[in-house]
């Protein structure tokens, strides 16, 4: 009989969402009477920006005829997108970002998954604790770890993202190969400063290691001192990869497209000590795994770099962002200690007591689903984790609920 990939069976049951619908489902069953407000996923609520809208459409019309018709395209994206892409979100910014360098996708889950593909099995590895997921399953899949003990994978190098240092995890003590990082991040939404990321860029100089920038939620940031993406950091371009999406700012979780950012500068050795260029090893991967995001998808995503575009896209982060302001002093008054909602759409709560015992009170006594910060990691117990991404009156409605539950 066929042999399995035996390192799926490291994996721990990705329980945390399965166990919440089962909770949230007999909370129903128990309560048919009473509607959940839902804030726990990090899904989007409102429409495509009209510029996103309209782009769509017309590349739609463009498919139903032969002149404009268009089939396979280029798998490393149009080069009106990744111009597009490379003008406005790096140069602008004083970022040298090339739009050769640039990798268009269907998302910046997939890409931060994939990545690990073209590295090599024996290298260490550094995540953030509380983690986004996909980090670390998929180099659980790869075979990188031993067993899971108590919560953590051996064989990672965990950085704590605790309160005392305002979530953002400091540099460890010794040298790894590849380190992930997420700013503003997920699940916490805390940003990083100019200094911290120079702190990290130089180690990883120092190390020859590689960063692996998630930079999802880079739109919902308003501090112009705050760094909107890692090669506005002197070096970063020798020792970073950036991934980037269009589902958050505008709206794009249905209908998927992202990019990665692979400088030509960035490079990896084999056994041999050789180098490689690892913007073309991921150019290989990519070419041989992907056919490219559809041409309707990438010009709806071209829109959003235009005049009418770029203001609907601001105007559609403020309204998430002015919806975590609410939650966010919501919970302050409550007299809970939080991070996030400022430059991100999430907020994180410490909630003084296990995760999940708070996930049972806001549902059972306000109707309201969270995500317990023990799903992302062992220091994410004790927190729970409040998305912004709802309409303004459920938003507003969730705050009155659990405010009357704790009262």
């Amino acid at each position: 009989m066929i042999r399995i990939n035996e390192n799926y069976l490291k994996l721990k049951a990705s329980y945390l969402f399965s166990d919440i619908a089962k909770r949230v489902s007999a909370y129903q069953e128990a309560n048919p009477e009473k509607p959940i407000i839902r804030l726990g996923i990090g899904d989007v609520t409102e429409p495509l920006p009209e510029a996103c809208q309209k782009a769509f459409h017309k590349a739609i019309d463009d498919q139903g005829t032969r002149e404009a018709f268009h089939g396979y395209g280029p798998e490393q994206g149009y080069a009106f997108l990744r111009e597009a892409i490379a003008k406005n979100d790096y140069q602008a910014r004083g970022a040298d970002v090339d739009a050769s360098e640039i990798f268009v996708s269907d998302g910046a889950k997939c890409d931060s998954g994939n990545i690990q593909e073209i590295f090599g099995s024996e290298i260490k590895i550094a995540v953030p604790d509380p983690v986004y997921p996909v980090y670390v399953d998929t180099n659980v899949m790869a075979g990188r770890t031993g067993n899971n003990v108590d919560g953590r994978y051996e064989g990672f190098v965990y950085l704590d993202s605790t309160p005392e240092n305002g979530y953002v995890p400091s540099i460890p003590d010794e040298k790894v190969d590849l380190i992930y990082l997420c700013f503003p991040n997920n699940p916490t939404g805390a940003t990083a400063t100019r200094e911290q990321l120079k702190a990290w860029v130089d180690y990883a100089r120092e190390c020859e290691a590689i960063i692996l920038y998630d930079a999802a939620y880079v739109a919902f940031i308003r501090d112009e001192s705050l760094p909107q993406s890692i090669y506005e950091i002197e070096g970063a371009r020798d020792v970073a990869i950036e991934f980037r999406s269009f589902s958050k700012n505008a709206g794009f979780t249905g209908t998927r497209c992202a990019y990665t950012v692979v400088p030509k500068a960035l490079k990896a050795q084999d056994a041999s000590g050789k180098e490689h260029s690892v913007h073309a090893l991921w150019n290989r991967r990519h070419c041989t795994k992907f056919n490219g995001v559809s041409y309707p998808v990438q010009k709806a995503a071209e829109a959003v770099y235009s005049e009418e575009g770029a203001t609907q896209v601001k105007a559609l982060t403020d309204f998430y962002l002015d919806n975590a302001k609410i939650v966010l002093k919501s919970m302050r008054e409550l007299g809970f200690d939080c991070v996030g909602g400022e430059d991100s759409p999430y907020i994180w709560i410490n909630a003084k007591r296990p995760s999940w015992d708070f996930f049972d009170l806001l549902l059972n006594e306000a109707g309201v689903v969270c995500t317990p910060g023990a799903g992302f990691g062992t220091c994410g117990e004790g927190h729970i984790r409040i998305s912004a991404f709802n309409s303004r009156a459920k938003i507003e409605e969730a705050m009155a609920r659990i405010k009357a539950a704790l009262a």
